[in-house]
């Protein structure tokens, strides 16, 4: 990796102390700034231009990185294009003939024709080691995140066509975060929407959201559909993202989508085990993941609804778990498998030890869903609100100084499964969602209605709870044979 250069360094630094950046996170700013810079020199973007912004952050989160780390590593690159802006203000030489029509055209955006073959002046910085160099150009020309908004819309009366690249979408991303808990959408819902944002972005090149049109919807969905070759249900995910963007963010609509190649869907009938296999992986596993898939099984679970337990979701007395919140913020309830009662109960004794621990280390209680603590001040150490999975560690809270606790991470669960299922060595391809169809399989082959497993698995519609028919043999008599030729034995009982 490269080091930045020395003057670069003493410039950035510079910023960072005037922007009031602490001390303590100037080491990670510099750190973001390297990593920006070596991977503009590998993938040859060009440095010192937003526009390259949304492909490095798109790097970032295709390796992991969490979002308050992407959202360091945009604020230390965008404190680096403020100081190339001003070295760029600080120039002002601007070709004359480019000058001339400074009034009609921003020179980010000026036609072919009218760019003279005298390249522009350039400043350059060397951003290198010592056996290999790469270099940053900044132009002294106007920058294309810097057009404001009179020239934007001066352009546009005038029917002139052109396309920004490297705008600021900052505000979109803040007003995609608001629309979705205005709607109290999930954080998954969240995280999967700003995935199809930067990738949309990066796609335009950050063009400017307010010239953004159909036509760029358009060759987004194409591009994933023949380039990248995705399946249908990811293109359909990528259209409702896109969707929700411009209806509810940029206020716009893009109205009927038409001629685009569309990824075929092709017939999905979902993987189960049988109640051997399941057993099979259950011996293989430890509590408290042996619990959690007891219940994704027994009670035919998705894993967030299933790790998002709380003591009190659970009713001994009539047999009966409560899900809150699932899939659509919609409550439902499912039988308790009487078999694991006790396993239950000594999860609940297990709990009790922690909470009084923590109670003890003074913690300030659980994570509560959306504002319900500013209603109930002390719903947080209450013990009924207690995760029924929490996790291992408190989780310390920055802004308010505190620790409280989460729940066992995801990632935990099928990190456990992925091993059981190994150990076991099946055959087949194993999930945590696995569990949730193996449920309504083996109800269906119980002959249960099919409308009593729509309400168990939550379900709206039940087309989708009908694709379990198919994972079951088929027990229908083929031959037809009058009613009035059974025996009467058959209709006793």
């Amino acid at each position: 990796m490269h080091d930045i250069p020395e003057r670069i360094s003493t410039a950035y630094e510079a910023i960072l102390l005037e922007r009031n950046i602490p001390l303590v996170e100037q080491k990670f700013y510099k750190k973001w700034l390297r990593y920006y810079l070596d991977f503009c020199h590998k993938y040859t973007f060009p440095v010192g231009q937003r526009m390259s912004l949304a492909n490095f952050l798109e790097k970032l989160y295709s390796k992991r990185q969490s979002e308050q780390q992407c959202q360091q590593a945009q604020q230390a690159i965008s404190l680096f294009y403020d100081l190339c802006e001003a070295q760029r203000g600080q120039e002002g030489n601007v070709n004359s003939k480019q000058n001339q029509h400074s009034d009609i055209y921003p020179a980010s955006v000026m036609p072919v024709s009218l760019v003279t073959t005298q390249s522009p002046t350039l400043e350059t910085m060397e951003v290198a080691s010592p056996d290999e160099k790469f270099e940053m150009v900044v132009s002294t020309s106007s920058s294309v995140d810097t057009v404001n908004a009179e020239q934007v819309d001066s352009i546009s009366e005038l029917g002139v066509e052109y396309q920004l690249q490297g705008a600021n979408w900052v505000v979109v991303y803040t007003g995609l975060k608001e629309a979705i808990e205005l709607r109290h959408y999930s954080p998954k819902t969240l995280k999967t929407y700003q995935s199809w944002m930067r990738k949309f972005q990066a796609f335009v090149k950050s063009k400017d959201y307010h010239l953004l049109n159909q036509q760029d919807v358009k060759n987004f969905l194409t591009h994933l559909a023949v380039s990248k070759q995705v399946a249908a249900s990811t293109q359909n995910q990528a259209f409702n993202a896109l969707l929700f963007l411009f209806r509810h963010v940029l206020k716009k609509e893009f109205g009927e989508i038409k001629d685009v190649p569309r990824a075929k869907r092709r017939p999905y009938i979902p993987v189960v085990l049988s109640r051997e296999e399941i057993d099979r992986v259950l011996e293989r596993l430890r509590d408290p993941f042996m619990l959690a898939v007891q219940l994704l099984y027994g009670c035919g679970l998705r894993i967030s609804e299933c790790l998002n337990l709380r003591l009190q979701d659970f009713n001994f007395d009539v047999g009966m778990l409560t899900v809150h919140r699932g899939k659509g913020k919609k409550d439902r309830t499912v039988p308790l498998p009487q078999s694991i009662i006790p396993e239950i109960k000594l999860q609940f004794e297990r709990v009790s030890a922690l909470y009084d621990e923590d109670l003890a280390a003074g913690y300030a209680g659980v994570f509560l869903p959306d504002s319900l603590e500013e209603k109930y001040k002390n719903a947080a150490k209450d013990f009924s609100w207690q995760w029924f999975f929490p996790a291992k560690t408190l989780t310390f809270l920055a802004e308010t100084k505190e620790y409280r606790r989460y729940h066992l991470h995801d990632t935990h669960l099928q990190k456990a499964i992925r091993g059981a299922v190994k150990r076991t060595k099946l055959t087949k391809r194993v999930s945590a969602h696995t569990f949730r169809h193996s449920f309504a399989s083996h109800l269906v082959q119980a002959h249960y209605d099919i409308r009593t497993i729509q309400a168990l698995m939550g379900h709206a519609d039940v087309k989708t709870t009908m694709v379990y028919l198919q994972t079951v043999p088929s027990l229908t008599l083929k031959e037809a044979k009058s009613p009035l030729d059974f025996s009467s034995d058959s209709h006793e009982g």
